[in-house]
C-alpha cells in the first residue's frame, strides 16, 4: 500500500478537521433535474491534470468542503456560472468548462426556505489559483489542498454516498479531461501567492 506524504503544515492542519454529519440527500448520477425542482446550489469536484480534486479547509473550526455554492441573481440559473464564481470567491481558482454529473435532492430543502431543491454537482479542470485571500461573501480564509478523490471523501465525511460522486467525477474527467483514474495520493496545500495548475 503506497504511502501518502504530507508535510508536517498539512499534518497539524488534518489533526483538527471535524467532519459534518452525512446528509441523506439522494444522489442522482446523470439525470437532469426536474424542471418543477428549484437548483439552488452547485459544487464542483476540480481537477488537476494529476487526478487530485481541490477541497478547501477552514482552519477555525476544521469543516472540509469542495468549492460552490448557492445560486446568485447574477448566475441567471446557470450551475456552472455559480461554480465558477463561488470557486474564484473562496479558493481564487480559475476554472474551466464545468461538466454536469447529477444531482442531490433535498426534500427537507435546508437551502430554500424549506422546500424542496436539487444541489447539483459538476467537474471541471482547476486552471489556476490566485492569491490566497478571504471570501468576501463569508470571510473564511480557507487553505487550499490538493487530494485524491477518494481521500476528498473521507475528509469531507460524505461515506458511501460520497464515493459514488467521487465515482461520476473521476469517470467524466478522466474520459473529458485527460486525467489518470489513480490519482497521485500526496497530499499538497496550493501556495499562498498562487500558481498554474492545469494548462490549456
Amino acid at each position: 500500500m503506497q504511502r501518502i506524504e504530507y508535510t508536517p503544515q498539512i499534518a497539524e492542519l488534518l489533526g483538527r478537521i471535524r467532519r459534518r454529519p452525512p446528509a441523506s440527500w439522494p444522489w442522482r448520477p446523470g439525470e437532469e433535474v426536474p424542471e418543477w425542482l428549484p437548483v439552488k446550489q452547485s459544487w464542483g469536484w476540480l481537477f488537476a491534470p494529476d487526478g487530485r480534486v481541490l477541497t478547501l479547509v477552514n482552519p477555525k473550526d476544521g469543516i472540509v468542503s469542495l468549492p460552490g455554492g448557492s445560486l446568485e441573481a447574477e448566475d441567471h440559473g446557470d450551475p456552472a456560472a455559480a461554480l465558477a464564481r463561488e470557486a474564484a470567491e473562496e479558493a481564487q481558482a480559475v476554472i474551466g468548462p464545468a461538466h454536469y454529473l447529477g444531482y442531490l435532492y433535498d426534500r427537507i430543502g435546508s437551502a430554500n426556505g424549506g422546500h424542496e431543491c436539487a444541489r447539483v454537482r459538476m467537474a471541471a479542470p482547476l486552471r489556476a489559483v490566485g492569491p490566497s485571500r478571504p471570501d468576501p461573501a463569508s470571510g473564511r480564509h480557507y487553505r487550499r489542498l490538493l487530494v485524491a478523490p477518494g481521500l476528498a471523501v473521507e475528509l469531507l465525511g460524505w461515506g458511501t454516498p460520497g464515493l459514488r460522486q467521487a465515482r461520476a467525477a473521476v469517470q467524466c474527467a478522466t474520459g473529458l479531461l485527460g486525467v489518470p483514474e489513480l490519482a497521485n495520493e500526496v497530499i499538497e496545500e496550493l501556495p499562498e501567492a498562487g500558481c498554474q495548475v492545469f494548462p490549456g
